[in-house]
């Protein structure tokens, strides 16, 4: 008897091992983490593994981008918490069933290869059909939940009924008492209508994805931007300091050409650009000259210095003949002299 309790017991041990095993069924991998992300098993880093039925949580900053085994691409935004609920996978590399459940944050869904049937997200409002296509979606603390269409077609079913969302930017917004708007374009309004400038923040431009999935969006919603908290303000500018700078400088203007005047006579040429007391003697009459200025010379010789200026000149000449006639006078005197001596010697 105790055998056979024995044996039970190691089975049901067994079992019990089994199951987390079966439960830690890798599904995908973690392709961009920022800041926190964190998994059933603690923090999740690139590379690593996501599996059947685990929790997904991002910190009020963080980021994560998950890749699945078909090729579904999934991002979770800041503040969000999400549980990959149902995976069956085929031998085909598809999916025979793929369904997570978002509780609370925001979200970007890229089909992969798999039938479109086999896709199901479901939200505290509602279910969300996919007709292979992209998406973004937000789920807030009540369970409001916001769906805008990127590509492909997609359907929201709630309490109210279904809308179907079939143009790029098309947007629904549902409640879970059944609430439900009709789907229009998307504008920045409805962030006010959601209450949180922080939803759809892919759209905003808040939280920017990389990849092809982060090609994917716009709408126009870029203005509706708020500011991010979870940046640190850029640190102040600092002035450059300014470079001395040579003043400008002056063109040199083209000089006049003088006209060129025949050469003249020193003392023909008048001294009108030369300071009063530079110009030369004969330029001034003697009574006008200071005494300082008039060389030191006898007075008979007066006559003899005045032969540069232009006034004597002709007088120079005439003093020169006179002197000419005196010297010829005086030699004649001296050989008459010479002569009366002579006589008077002999």
């Amino acid at each position: 008897m105790w055998g056979r309790r024995s044996l039970l017991q190691a089975l049901c041990i067994v079992v019990a091992i089994a199951q987390p095993a079966l439960a830690a069924e890798p599904v995908g991998q973690a392709v961009v983490i920022k800041t926190e992300v964190t998994g059933q098993s603690g923090p999740i880093e690139v590379d690593s593994s996501v599996h059947r039925n685990e929790r997904i949580k991002t910190s009020p900053s963080g980021l994560g981008q998950f890749l699945f085994r078909d090729g579904t691409k999934l991002a979770v935004g800041w503040g969000s918490s999400v549980v990959i609920d149902k995976y069956v996978f085929d031998d085909s590399q598809s999916v025979k069933k793929l369904t997570i459940r978002a509780a609370k944050g925001t979200f970007r869904w890229v089909s992969g290869s798999s039938n479109s049937s086999a896709y199901q997200i479901l939200t505290p409002a509602g279910t969300i059909g996919v007709r292979g296509t992209a998406f973004d979606f937000y789920v807030g603390p009540d369970g409001t939940t916001a769906v805008v269409l990127l590509n492909g077609a997609a359907r929201f079913c709630g309490p109210g009924g279904c809308r179907q969302l079939q143009q790029r930017c098309d947007c629904v917004v549902a409640k879970p008492n059944g609430n439900m708007s009709a789907a229009r374009r998307v504008d920045p309004s409805i962030l006010d209508t959601l209450g949180n400038p922080r939803a759809l923040p892919f759209l905003s431009g808040n939280q920017r994805l990389s990849g092809g999935i982060g090609m994917i969006g716009g709408c126009n919603m870029a203005s509706a931007a708020p500011e991010r908290k979870d940046r640190k303000p850029p640190p102040p500018a600092i002035a450059p300091v300014p470079q001395r700078q040579d003043p400008p400088q002056r063109r040199a203007e083209p000089q006049k050409e003088r006209p060129n005047k025949p050469d003249m006579p020193h003392h023909a040429n008048p001294h009108h650009d030369r300071p009063h007391h530079d110009r030369p003697d004969h330029d001034k009459p003697d009574h006008d000259r200071p005494h300082h200025d008039r060389p030191d010379r006898p007075d008979k010789h007066d006559g003899h210095d005045d032969h540069d200026r232009p006034g004597h000149h002709d007088q120079h000449h005439g003093n020169d003949q006179d002197h000419q006639g005196h010297d010829r006078d005086h030699d004649r005197d001296r050989h008459h002299n010479r002569g009366g001596s002579f006589n008077h010697n002999r």
